[in-house]
This record gives C-alpha cells, sequence and structure tokens, in this order.
C-alpha cells in the first residue's frame, strides 16, 4: 500500500493550538490541492483526536472530481477510516454518515458496547491490534478491502505511529504564514519521538500557494 501523509502547520510546526482548537492555516488553493488528492486516494485517514476536535467529513468536495470517479468505475468519495482504538469516535460524528464507506479501526482492548454502537450508526468496524490499533496490522486490513493507496490528514499521533513502523511512502506538508507556539501544542508527528534511526526524507519538491509553502518530500529510509 502507498501512505501519503498531508498536513498543514504552521510556520512553527504546529497543526492546531494548545487547546486543540482547528486553525485556518491553508488558503483556497491548498483546500483544493488537498481536495483533488483525496480524489485520487482510495481512502483518507485520520486519527479519532482528529475527529473529536474537528468533526471532520473528509469528503471530495468539487463536484467535477466526483462525477471523474464514478465515471472511472470509482465509488463517488474515497472510503474513510479514524484510528481508534478505543472506540471513542462519537455515534453522530459526520465520518459516520452514509456517504461513503467508513472504517473504524479499533483494538481488541475497546469495550464491546463501542463496537456494536459504531457498527450501528453505519460504520464497519475492524479489530487490530490487542492494547492500541497495530498501524501495520490495520494498514493490510485495509488492503484485504481494496485499499492501495491512502491518504492519511493528521494528528500528529497517528503520523508518528506510521513513521515509527515504517509505513509512510509521501509527505507533503504545507506550511502556513502564522505562528501559534505553545509547548503543548500539537506537532506535526507527536508520540514518543525519535532519538535515533531517524526517518530519512528526500525533498521532492516546493511550490508557493496561497501566503505559505507546500513543500514534498519521499521517505527514503524508514526506522529500524
Amino acid at each position: 500500500m502507498y501512505v501519503h501523509v498531508n498536513a498543514a502547520t504552521s510556520a512553527d510546526g504546529k497543526l492546531a493550538s494548545r487547546e486543540r482548537s482547528q486553525l485556518r492555516i491553508s488558503g483556497s488553493a491548498d483546500f483544493d490541492r488537498v481536495d483533488a488528492s483525496r480524489a485520487e486516494s482510495d481512502a483518507v485517514a485520520v486519527g479519532v483526536g482528529t475527529v473529536l476536535a474537528d468533526d471532520p467529513s473528509l469528503t471530495v468536495k468539487d463536484q467535477d472530481r466526483v462525477a471523474d470517479r464514478e465515471a472511472d468505475g470509482l465509488s463517488p468519495h474515497p472510503a474513510r477510516v479514524v484510528f481508534d482504538s478505543r472506540g471513542r469516535t462519537p455515534s453522530d460524528a459526520v465520518i459516520l454518515d452514509d456517504v461513503a464507506t467508513t472504517y473504524v479501526l479499533v483494538a481488541e482492548a475497546a469495550p464491546a458496547e463501542r463496537r456494536e454502537s459504531l457498527a450501528a450508526a453505519g460504520a464497519e468496524v475492524v479489530v487490530a491490534g490487542t492494547d492500541r490499533v497495530d498501524p501495520a496490522a490495520g494498514l493490510d486490513a485495509l488492503a484485504d478491502r481494496g485499499v492501495e493507496r491512502l491518504m492519511v490528514e493528521g494528528g500528529g499521533e497517528l503520523i508518528f505511529s506510521l513513521f515509527e513502523a515504517g509505513l509512510v511512502d509521501e509527505l507533503t506538508v504545507y506550511v502556513g504564514a502564522m505562528v501559534v507556539g505553545g509547548r503543548d501544542a500539537p506537532t506535526l508527528a507527536d508520540g514518543d519521538g525519535f532519538v535515533e534511526s531517524f526517518p530519512a526524507l528526500s525533498l521532492s519538491g516546493v511550490d508557493r500557494l496561497d501566503d505559505g509553502v507546500l513543500l514534498r518530500w519521499t521517505v527514503e529510509s524508514r526506522p529500524g
């Protein structure tokens, strides 16, 4: 599976404020780029923290792109994926509507009543891991369901876990013209962090968009 991580950060590398509130970092040109990337993907993934903070739909917004997917024999929108070890996704979350298939990846430790509630709300609940979702097992389960290209849109904990597991192929980051600050504000890759054997990236593109810059990297080496 090809895994493309995409994010928008402030100039100081923050995804959101210390209150975890959503920030408008990108402008219209970058929003359109993200929409195009979604349309080219089989599935779009986020962590449960992003669902709780932003309640995203993760659907394709441009109707011409929706029509192009349908003309190619695809579903109108890519599948949505939530990495949610304990099954905390609210049953009324937008991501659980019937616009597109939604997979919620949970751990065995997720309470049975939460799994049942999510399934009743329309999710396909996939167990991948014991105490926490195992990223590799989760991606294998998605591959079994036909996902060949996965776009990951955050947050920092999920992005770090995918880098840690050596599963990321491409990273694109839009860096916006703002400073957020705050030692507790989420960054592009949170989690425990690397102290050695850092993932190595190769810069493949730089473009000015809106009032910021888009950076593209391919992953050259993985941890371990």
